[in-house]
């Protein structure tokens, strides 16, 4: 990783530890934050099919639209290209999958962006919604925003239309207000289990029992744990709702005393009993439980970023670690001064600690003008 002389740019290795899309995502952020060129190879080589794929290509010009900026070489299987990013802006951006690509994919790479934005952002986001492979939308807006929020961010999510694998056709409209700085975050303590939240869905031709096996299967998990009764609608959704295509799954959320909100999720599949999926979105809350976490797996590689931009030093404690988690912390003290550090508490749960860069939204304060 290193500057290049031709063109200035700023060489970034997207074979590197989890060698897929979150590379690319994380490197055209901090190129936009930091207002740093940069080009970035071997994109995607850790994946069957390399390169740019109609989701990564939507988000590369999703944050080329945000920050005015410029692109070259991204097209449909590309495995570089070069970003120059402007001045991030304001207003209405879309960002258009063709495919059932993950629209939650699109809103990771683009929040960061736009809370250090020049006034209000609408994200129109298009394509799929609960999708294998990435989170479901649900868990962003119901378990990743109040995570998000400690720091001082926050975000209006309203969904139009939801969109399934293989068609996609799914929207979300997302409202993001900027902000002048991040705050610090210290959690470290899980405290106890206050309650357990969660949706069970099916779509299409799927019959109901689908969505209550789900949920019953993670209530039989999740009663282990706690004498509360967990809280889970069980619903399908309307055919306004979801037009086209068939599709069930389930996200689960665990409150406790000292406010953290830890989640599980899983799509139904085909190929197993429709308890098994409940059952396994609800170990994912119990193993982060299990070890004392205040954030689960998931939502461990969302927050690094955030850290990492923070106005101080950051602490929280979380499983051992993932890959993309990982690889986020490599993208982030590579292309910004935030260190990291992580202290490893009896091989069960870890303290990831950040000394935040303290970034300032001058993009806002060149924004206001005297009267």
């Amino acid at each position: 990783m290193s500057w290049t002389q031709e063109n200035n740019l700023f060489n970034i290795d997207g074979s590197i530890l989890e060698g897929g899309g979150q590379i690319l995502r994380m490197a055209l952020c901090f190129s936009v934050l930091t207002k740093t060129p940069v080009r970035i190879r071997n994109i995607r080589q850790g994946r069957k099919k390399p390169g740019l794929a109609a989701q990564h290509l939507a988000g590369v010009e999703l944050m080329r639209d945000i920050c005015q900026g410029r692109v070259h070489k991204a097209a449909l299987g590309s495995t570089e290209i070069d970003f120059i990013p402007g001045n991030i802006g304001h207003g209405r951006f879309v960002g258009h999958i063709q495919t059932a690509g993950s629209v939650s994919l699109l809103l990771q790479a683009a929040l960061p962006v736009a809370i250090f934005s020049s006034g209000p952002v609408t994200l129109d986001l298009r394509g799929g919604t609960n999708t294998d492979l990435a989170p479901q939308v649900d868990f962003l807006s119901e378990i990743f925003r109040p995570n998000m929020e400690r720091f001082g961010a926050s975000f209006d999510f309203d969904l139009m239309r939801r969109g399934y694998f293989p068609k996609g056709g799914g929207q979300c409209i997302v409202e993001v207000k900027p902000v002048q700085s991040l705050k610090p975050v210290n959690l470290v303590d899980m405290g106890v289990v206050k309650r357990f939240f969660g949706w069970s869905f099916v779509a299409g031709v799927l019959p109901m029992k689908i969505a209550h096996e789900m949920s019953s299967g993670a209530k039989a998990v999740l009663n282990q744990i706690s004498g509360s009764r967990p809280d889970i609608e069980v619903y399908k959704e309307s055919i306004d709702m979801a037009p086209e295509g068939n599709c069930s799954g389930i996200v689960l959320g665990c409150e406790t005393s000292t406010g953290a909100i830890i989640g599980g999720s899983a799509l139904g599949e085909a190929r197993k009993k429709s308890a098994q999926s409940g059952e396994e979105a609800a170990r994912e809350i119990q193993n982060a439980i299990s070890v004392g976490a205040c954030v689960d797996r998931h939502v461990q590689d969302m927050v690094i970023i955030l850290m990492g931009l923070a106005d101080g030093k950051s602490r929280i404690r979380t499983e051992p670690l993932t890959m993309h988690t990982k690889t986020a912390i490599y993208v982030t003290e590579l292309m910004t001064k935030a260190k990291f550090n992580i202290i490893e508490e009896n091989g069960r749960s870890v303290i990831i600690e950040c000394n935040g860069i303290g970034l300032r939204n001058v993009n806002l304060i060149n924004s206001i003008r005297p009267y």
